[in-house]
């Protein structure tokens, strides 16, 4: 019998394996299923699970969510992102109704609202924004609220109307550097993030950004976004690891020590920022209600 010889796969690159510093605990207690329960019986999203995210557990658990709101399709397709891509359905008018009730019910003392794109409607949504932070202000006036806007592609005068009602502050996430916008972000552009940022600070607002790491920034690039953010107004800034959502999405190039989550912290001080919320699970929404006075 003739051997044929063994041929041998191609050597593939193995993937980063997640850390112990990553693990989190499933959600879980009285205070997460009266939360649940709310969110259902009010049909309203949460980015918390559009988001996948890790902190679900620790922030259900003590009565707060973050809503988002016209609806959960999202008109872009960001690489990292694991809200459904598509048309969406026209808004539903009555939802900043239902957001500010479910937010009196919830007895929260800080509201994150954020939204997807929804870059078809000519107001980016706009109005819907208004017109949630001003019901969430009527029927809860002592909550105090943090906006995550998305891009408005430089549409000012919608921008305008989006953070005039009355928030404390607002967000929108530039989400990574410089370089990797064309494969993170292929629908967005960086100086128009920044742009959007430093005119929210013109207007009087307290600003607030997010960037993701893992995703093949050098240190270098995380230093100068987090300059250009300063030079453009922003007060507060997350820090925080990226995690692939599913298979369909880029996958994670390194996890980030919490050691050097610390020392960008230190860095975007020195640089001018207010506060800067650094470590690997830390997501825009975490510890919120802290970023109102600081």
């Amino acid at each position: 019998m003739v051997m044929l010889p063994v041929i041998q796969p191609a050597e593939i690159q193995a993937r980063p394996r997640k850390p112990d510093w990553l693990r989190v605990k499933l959600p879980v207690g009285k205070e997460y299923a009266r939360v649940r329960n709310l969110v259902d019986e009010y049909k309203l999203h949460t980015i918390c699970e559009s988001g996948n995210c890790p902190n679900m557990g620790e922030c259900w658990g003590a009565g707060t969510a973050t809503f988002m709101i016209l609806g959960n399709v999202c008109t872009r397709s960001c690489s990292f992102c694991a809200v459904a891509t598509g048309r969406p359905n026209e808004y539903d008018q009555d939802e900043p109704r239902r957001v500010a009730e479910a937010i009196k019910l919830m007895g929260v003392k800080h509201a994150v609202i954020t939204s997807v794109n929804r870059d078809e409607l000519k107001d980016r949504g706009a109005s819907i924004w208004h017109e949630t932070v001003v019901q969430v202000k009527q029927l809860s006036p002592e909550t105090t609220i943090e906006t995550l806007i998305p891009d408005v592609k430089g549409n000012w005068e919608a921008l305008e109307v989006m953070i005039s009602p009355g928030q404390e502050v607002v967000s929108h996430n530039m989400e990574t550097v410089g370089s990797l916008y064309r494969m993170v972000r292929p629908q967005a552009k960086y100086e128009r993030s920044l742009e959007q940022i430093k005119r929210t600070k013109e207007y009087g607002k307290r600003t607030k950004s997010g960037i993701m790491l893992g995703l093949g920034e050098t240190k270098e690039e995380v230093y100068k976004a987090m300059d250009d953010l300063v030079q453009n107004g922003l007060d507060i800034l997350t820090l925080g690891q990226y995690l692939q959502p599913t298979k369909r999405h880029l996958e994670v190039a390194e996890f980030i020590h919490p050691d050097l989550f610390a020392h960008y912290r230190e860095e975007g001080l020195k640089l001018g920022l207010k506060y800067v919320e650094s470590g690997p699970l830390v997501r825009s929404s975490y510890h919120a209600e802290r970023h109102v006075s600081v």
